[in-house]
């Protein structure tokens, strides 16, 4: 099964958003680049060294792109792994969803009851209207 999990390109990316830290670390990036030392001021509770360590993993995912500027090394968040993930995992399973939500929010602002298609309930629901005050009233059918 091992041999499976080599082959599939998003299994760096999924390695490194499993880890809550890393998760932490995109969060910060994506308000702009930061350095490890910016980063451990933001993550008191780790070590450089751990932070440092952090973004190896991301970089190995291609989340982070780091780019030397004199002394300084900016790490910039590279959204581009996880808009894939997005397209290849959740879209796909969205779409029906909210396909079907939005055909259940038709019928109800049709009047229609969710599964219900007989033509002689909608005629029923159609003579029931609630009035402004909220009660009740029958109106004639044609």
């Amino acid at each position: 099964m091992y041999h499976i999990l080599n082959n599939d390109p998003f299994e760096p990316v999924f390695r490194a958003l499993a880890n809550p830290y890393r998760r932490k670390v995109l969060d910060l990036l994506r308000d702009g680049p930061l350095t490890v030392g910016d980063l451990s001021v933001a993550l008191p509770e780790l070590s450089r060294f751990a932070v440092m360590q952090h973004l190896k993993k991301l970089e190995a995912a291609s989340l982070v792109v780091s780019r030397k500027k004199g002394r300084q090394r900016f790490n910039f968040l590279n959204p581009v792994p996880i808009q894939q993930v997005y397209e290849r995992w959740v879209s796909q399973y969205t779409a029906p969803f909210a396909a079907e939500m939005v055909a259940i929010k038709n019928d109800l602002e049709a009047g229609n009851r969710p599964g219900d298609d007989s033509p002689a309930s909608s005629r029923k629901r159609r003579a029931k209207q609630v009035t402004r005050a909220g009660v009740r009233k029958k109106e004639r059918t044609p």
